[in-house]
């Protein structure tokens, strides 16, 4: 049976209410922070110790931050059954470590959606 302590956490959130004092919370009680571009950025503004998502998939974000967590050594390390043989040593194998939590929101998408269909978005028709 394994611990069931939280030891890594992925944040990445677009609202970020709440965020630093929470992740201030996960960082005393010896949590590893993972997170993404503007979250990152925040967190490292508020003091708190921040590995980069790119730190951990060798790859950067992409297409304007849309692209960043998709990736196996993200997807391994959130869905490997932690007491299969199988799923240890192939994230052994693959150099990937356990994500215990996983903390987002989502951004705002009605009112993103509505500023990239405004008349100064739209692609022109000639």
């Amino acid at each position: 049976m394994h611990e069931n302590r939280v030891k890594s956490a992925l944040l990445s959130v677009s609202d970020k209410t709440g965020l630093v004092e929470f992740a201030r919370s996960l960082a005393e009680r010896g949590v590893t922070i993972i997170s993404t571009g503007g979250t990152a950025r925040s967190l490292r503004e508020a003091g708190i110790a921040v590995t980069s998502i790119d730190e951990i998939t060798g790859f950067p974000e992409i297409l304007g931050g849309r692209v960043k967590t998709l990736h196996p050594k993200v997807h391994g390390a959130l869905l490997a059954i932690r007491d299969s043989e199988e799923h240890l040593r192939q994230l052994r194998e693959n150099h990937i470590g356990f994500i215990d939590l996983v903390v987002v929101n989502l951004y705002p998408f009605e009112k993103t959606v509505a500023r990239r269909m405004s008349p100064s978005r739209t692609p022109s028709r000639t």
